[in-house]
């Protein structure tokens, strides 16, 4: 398995190794290493190596022009400007310790050196400027450019508007081609070209590798970067080239499985497999037990808890949660994410203390994934505030099924798929999405009688199809189907994954 992160917090690649290692198959988890040192554990059976990026392409050739037009003072690229600056403050330093240690002024010699500070420092301002301006591609001569590349050439654009994409291929493809897999299972839509490519140089040597690849989320409805036209034009024209390489295709809902038959005009629709809570510990993590989320947020049985659990960004709808605190004074507000001390979440700590309410919310780490259930089981409901976005609409998303075994009601935003499954099961309240006052109707409806909510998880065979065990089968299936002449304990499984 192949993943563009670094496996800790990606609970679908994690669940998805542990599960097919126990299954049978030989399984290798490749990842990105943070710290550009190699890395490897186990994962139960499976065996996890991060692996030290290349990010030889990540830089684009504007960046290392002389800025000329709009910022004709500016250093060239390259350092010079650091050491430019260097020599003009070494120049003043000197020329003061002389004035110090002789007793005369200098007077025009000192002059001349703040002169060569105040220029040095100027073009350094401009290249500083400029360097800012390069780093945003969203003006109106980088979308008719990132539109004519399309256009002229089709699916092959993104290795001029995204080269940084073949920066994976330096890092994951030697070791691929080492470990000479049966199958290599890319999870989403960067890593599927870098399987696409190794499934190819093994068949020119003479060996069949079967490719599969699983769709995560769907790429052309996720929020794009706001500072880079070019961005989902390449990545949608790299998954429409190596689309069809792929043997095989699994997604995480149904309504994404007929999207993805469409756009890629795919034999057959994919496999559902369900990112749901599951896929236990490893023997020796199995005695630990989740943490008190209570505890941890200092607080007492009888305080309303609200949890939300997941992705921290602004499309993800925390900033509703904050801005709702004011209303509901009783009730403290749990953010387990992955980066507590995100720019973004920091933000949102310091709106907080605008708004009087720092002492209410809680930001904490993630837990290991066969902890996450038992852990949110400590809140009284689960928020979903998401904003609408196409991607947000299609599925039942992995927070929502951990909440649901946790017992919690759910209080969601009005996206289509969850918002229709809440209403049908009864187990929560719909809001507006960006309404903040009608999320502080939902969460005081659902908190006047949690127990009308829970008791929707009474309902029998309503958890039981949310359950990872189930999902391994449909995959494991998926695996057989492509390799029913392997044994499973002797074939080797190769996975790459991207992460979001």
């Amino acid at each position: 398995m192949l993943v563009d992160n670094g496996v800790h917090g990606d609970s679908r690649v994690q669940k998805t190794a542990r599960s097919m290692a126990d299954a049978g198959w030989q399984v290798t988890l490749l990842g990105i290493s943070a710290d550009r040192k190699h890395r490897n554990w186990k994962l139960g059976e499976a065996d996890v190596r991060l692996l030290p990026t290349n990010k030889l392409l990540h830089g684009r050739p504007h960046e290392f022009r002389r800025p000329a037009l709009r910022h004709p003072l500016a250093y060239r690229p390259g350092g010079i400007d650091a050491h430019r600056v260097a020599r003009a403050k070494a120049w003043s330093a000197d020329l003061q310790a002389r004035c110090a240690a002789e007793g005369r002024a200098l007077r025009v010699r000192r002059l001349a050196a703040r002169l060569m500070m105040s220029w040095t420092l100027l073009r350094q301002r401009q290249l500083i400027r400029a360097r800012a301006a390069r780093r945003r591609l969203d003006g109106p001569a980088d979308r008719l450019w990132a539109r004519g590349v399309r256009t002229l050439m089709g699916v092959r654009a993104w290795r001029r508007l995204e080269p940084y994409l073949w920066d994976y291929e330096f890092t994951f493809g030697p070791t691929i081609d080492k470990l000479r897999p049966d199958l290599i299972h890319a999870n989403d839509f960067r890593m599927i070209g870098v399987g696409a490519r190794a499934v190819a140089r093994a068949r020119a040597k003479g060996h069949t590798v079967k490719l599969v690849w699983d769709a995560h989320e769907y790429l052309p409805g996720i929020k794009p970067r706001s500072d880079n036209a070019r961005w989902m034009a390449a990545h949608v024209a790299h998954e429409r080239e190596y689309a069809p390489y792929a043997d095989a295709v699994v997604t995480v809902s149904g309504t994404l499985a007929e999207l993805l038959r469409h756009d890629h005009r795919l034999a057959e629709p994919p496999a559902v497999v369900l990112n749901a809570p599951g896929g236990g510990p490893a023997a020796e993590d199995a005695g630990e037990p989740a943490p008190d989320l209570r505890a941890l947020c200092g607080i007492g049985a009888g305080t309303p808890l609200v949890v939300y659990s997941g992705a921290a960004a602004e499309q993800r709808g925390l900033r509703t949660i904050v801005e709702a605190l004011p209303q509901l004074p009783d009730v403290h507000a749990a953010f387990v994410v992955l980066a507590p001390r995100s720019a973004y979440i920091k933000g949102l700590l310091v709106r907080a203390a605008e708004l009087g309410v720092a002492d209410r919310l809680h930001v904490l780490p993630y837990v290991p994934h066969w902890q996450v259930v038992d852990f949110l089981s400590g809140a009284d409901v689960g928020l979903i505030p998401i904003h609408h976005w196409p991607n947000h609409e299609l599925a039942l998303i992995t927070k929502f099924m951990e909440y649901a075994h946790a017992r919690l009601p759910i209080v969601v935003s009005d996206v289509r798929t969850m918002a229709a499954a809440v209403r049908e099961n009864g187990q929560g309240e719909v809001f507006r999405a960006e309404d903040t006052g009608d999320f502080v109707r939902a969460v005081r409806a659902v908190l006047a009688d949690p127990g009308r909510y829970r008791a929707a998880y009474d309902t029998p065979g309503l958890l039981d199809s949310w359950t990872w065990e189930a999902q391994a089968e449909v995959l494991d299936g998926v695996y057989r189907r492509l390799l029913p002449d392997a044994v499973p304990a002797a074939s080797t499984i190769t996975a790459v994954s991207g992460g979001k």
